[in-house]
């Protein structure tokens, strides 16, 4: 059974999202968190297996700061929201599942993210239109170019920094 935290700020859209999870005996949502602090303390008490993340969260958060802090506790996280990042994030979430969404895209995704983290190569015979996977190039896909990659803990401070000047 994989265990999922659920970091959304509207309740009804969290609890929507929960039922819609959990309507899949294999997936059980372990705690649902509005913001950074509660996100953090949902990590730390339930070990979830991977976080649905929105973007906008409640007082100031970010859906990107949730992705940082989480990857302290090894918790990979699916974005989930209205308007997706406008270039992949790798280092931070395993893809995309942009709203509004069906219950079926739901369950694709968590099955894609699961084979994703567990380093499976399974056909799938629908990806939904509105999940974009970072870890699976895509149409329009281009090799980066070479030079200096930053590290992921060099990232992850350059993120943060980012995170708290826009927040003051």
């Amino acid at each position: 059974m994989l265990k999922i935290l659920i970091v959304e700020d509207d309740a009804q859209l969290a609890t929507t999202l929960k039922y819609l999870v959990e309507d899949n005996p294999r997936y059980r949502v372990v705690a649902i968190a509005d913001d950074l602090p509660s996100a953090v303390a949902a990590a730390e008490t339930h070990d979830p297996d991977l976080s649905l993340v929105d973007l906008q969260l409640a007082r100031g958060s970010t859906g990107f700061s949730v992705a940082v802090r989480l990857s302290d506790y090894d918790v990979p996280c699916l974005f989930v929201s209205g308007k997706p990042p406008s270039f992949p994030m790798p280092d931070l979430a395993l893809g995309c599942l942009v709203k509004p969404f069906t219950a079926e895209d739901v369950h694709r995704s968590l099955a894609m993210a699961e084979d994703m983290m567990r380093g499976r190569e399974t056909l799938r015979p629908r990806i939904p239109e509105n999940l974009t996977l970072y870890d699976a190039p895509g149409e329009g896909y281009e090799e980066p170019e070479r030079g200096f990659i930053p590290s992921r803990r060099s990232l992850k401070t350059r993120i943060e920094h980012w995170i708290a000047g826009t927040q003051a």
